[in-house]
């Protein structure tokens, strides 16, 4: 059998892209393995989305040429969000690679590697996240403005899966033992607006919702313009969806939102969270900010702090800006430092570890829900519905006893620390 190596880069939707290449590959006889070096071809799934991501997919390419190099590769494929982007660059600059092809392009990838694309089990996934959970991309591309944003170039407008194909998909993944549904897209609160001329997002979650076998749904990648008030509904009353939000907001200060074309002014934004907070008394609201765009003054950076600091957010991240080729803000430039951006990146996650430990220690005494995702050698390792892989706290579990990987428990908490919890079974 020829040995295949796919290293999936970026976001949970590359994974999901991913799943969908290996399951075909599997289809064709190919032996997945887990390094390059054991491997005959090597699949780079890349992201292009900020310098960072796009420096580790480089990283990875050079790795597998220095691979070929040595004769241990006979054929390296770099696929994804980067050769939308820069593939006639990545041509001249790499001629090692021996293709580039963009995302969701299989059939191509496959005729690449001369094998056959079953184009009847394109839905089909090998999952790469243990089976008791997986991400659902319910769209692709994205068609908000966002001035930052290269996306769209990347990923094109926005285009919606069908409810049918969704609700088949799940059914699918609930066969495999998933009992944990992560909802993800470039924009999953516009869903429906061009095949069903509504958002729809609500309705798609509630019949989601419906399919035996899935306990928790979460929502990720929320846009916060023009968010549904159905949804809002939807959250607070269904008992598996888990009061739980992702929600980019990416800055408060209105000149800032204004130059990032984001659609929401500072005033409609603390609206709309606090009509989340007064519907869902419960929410766990995710969310992420950019610090160091190009017209971000210090006067608006204090501006942003303060706004963290009174709204004290249950989950956040923080980006550095990153100048991107071809988006309407490059012709603004990098203006701010790397060391500024860094200082204002620090200052808010400083902020948020307070936030946080403050947040967990009134969860000590208390009771949760969780699901145990793996095992280290004297914790368990599980999250409450707070939580998404990954990203947020963990819940660790002295072992006392057996658990078993993928099921539910209760938990008493009994300590904690900034971002994690400490608790017993009950």
């Amino acid at each position: 059998m020829k040995k295949v190596a796919v290293v999936t880069l970026g976001c949970s939707k590359n994974t999901v892209d991913s799943e969908r290449l290996i399951n075909q590959l599997k289809l064709n006889n190919m032996d997945l393995v887990e390094n390059a070096d054991e491997a005959d071809y090597l699949i780079i799934n890349t992201c292009g989305f900020i310098k960072d991501a796009k420096e580790e997919s480089i990283d990875a390419i050079l790795e597998g040429v220095e691979l070929k190099k040595e004769g241990k590769l006979k054929k390296i494929i770099a696929a994804g969000c980067l050769p939308v982007r820069y593939k006639s660059e990545l041509q001249k600059e790499i001629p090692e690679v021996d293709a580039f092809f963009g995302s969701e392009e299989y059939e191509k990838i496959l005729n690449e590697l001369k094998l056959d694309l079953k184009s009847e089990l394109l839905g089909e996934r090998e999952l790469l996240t243990p089976k008791h959970y997986a991400y659902l991309k319910i769209s692709e591309g994205c068609d908000n403005p966002c001035s930052f944003c290269a996306i769209p170039l990347m990923r094109g407008k926005h285009i919606s899966r069908s409810m049918e194909s969704l609700i088949e998909e799940t059914e699918m993944l609930a066969k495999k033992g998933v009992k944990e549904l992560l909802i993800i897209g470039q924009d999953t609160t516009y869903y429906g607006k061009d095949i069903y001329g509504k958002r729809n997002i609500a309705e798609l979650i509630n019949k989601l919702s419906k399919v035996e076998g899935i306990e928790w749904i979460k929502l990720l990648y929320a846009y916060p313009s023009n968010f549904p008030d159905d949804l809002i509904e939807e959250i607070a009353n269904n008992p598996k969806v888990c009061k739980y939000l992702d929600i980019p907001l990416q800055h408060i200060n209105d000149e800032v939102l204004k130059s990032m074309r984001r659609g929401i002014s500072k005033r409609r934004t603390i609206e709309l969270l606090e009509l989340l907070r007064n519907k869902i008394p419960d929410i766990t609201i995710r969310t992420t900010f950019i610090v160091g765009y190009p017209n971000e003054t210090e006067e608006r950076f204090d501006e942003l702090v303060s706004f963290i600091e009174e709204f004290k957010f249950d989950r956040l991240g923080v980006f550095d800006y990153s100048v991107e080729d071809d988006t309407v803000a490059f012709p603004l430039g990098d203006k701010i430092s790397q060391e500024e951006k860094d200082y204002r990146k620090n200052k808010i996650m400083e902020i948020q570890e307070q936030i946080s430990y403050e947040k967990n220690q009134n969860l000590i005494g208390k009771t949760l829900k969780v699901i145990i995702d793996n095992e280290e050698e004297d914790y368990y390792i599980a999250r409450s519905s707070k939580d998404v892989p990954e990203v947020d706290c963990e819940v660790l579990i002295k072992k006392e006893g057996s658990l078993i990987i993928g099921e539910f428990y209760t938990v008493n908490v009994i300590d904690c620390d900034e971002f994690d919890l400490f608790a017993k079974i009950s």
